[in-house]
This record gives C-alpha cells, sequence and structure tokens, in this order.
C-alpha cells in the first residue's frame, strides 16, 4: 500500500497537467491566429475550446459544430462543405 498510494497520486498530477497543456495551448492556438475572443454570449455555452480537435473527441452533432465554428485548428470537416461529423455525428440517415 505504501507504494501504491504515491504512484495513484502521481498519475493523478500527470492528468492534472495534461489536461492543462491541452486547454492552454488551445487558448494560445486560438490567439496566435488571431481570434480576439468569443462574445459575451457564447461565452455561457456549455462548451469550450479544450483542444479536441476529432470526431472521435466529441459527444453529439451539436458539440461537434460548435468546436467547428468557435474553436481553431478542428479536423472534423473532411469535405470542408461546413458540416463536421458526418459519419459519426451530423449525417444524414
Amino acid at each position: 500500500m505504501r507504494r501504491i498510494l504515491p504512484l495513484m497520486i502521481c498519475a493523478a498530477l500527470v492528468m492534472v497537467g495534461w489536461r492543462s497543456y491541452h486547454r492552454y495551448t488551445a487558448t494560445h492556438l486560438a490567439e496566435a491566429e488571431g481570434f480576439s475572443g468569443e462574445p459575451a454570449v457564447e461565452r455561457q455555452s456549455t462548451y469550450q475550446c479544450d483542444g479536441r480537435v476529432y470526431c472521435s473527441q466529441m459527444t453529439s452533432c451539436e458539440e461537434a459544430r460548435w468546436f467547428l465554428q468557435h474553436c481553431a485548428g478542428t479536423k472534423m470537416d473532411g469535405e470542408g462543405d461546413g458540416v463536421p461529423c458526418e459519419k459519426q455525428w451530423c449525417g444524414h440517415h
């Protein structure tokens, strides 16, 4: 038990650090590309640019659309038609 606790603490710190790093890089990438921020109404959204860029990281079509519109560097619109994640979330059935 004495050896497991320090490992669990280290693992938790690594996970927190990894998540913080992704949020930091997503924010600074958007700023570097000239995005000055979102309008006040958009800031209240349940979503935030947190470094996710792929369809496999989304949980709905609504979320994918929000990320495509508001976050830099997304890789969810392979056809370039403005509709993200057509195979996973936003396809026409």
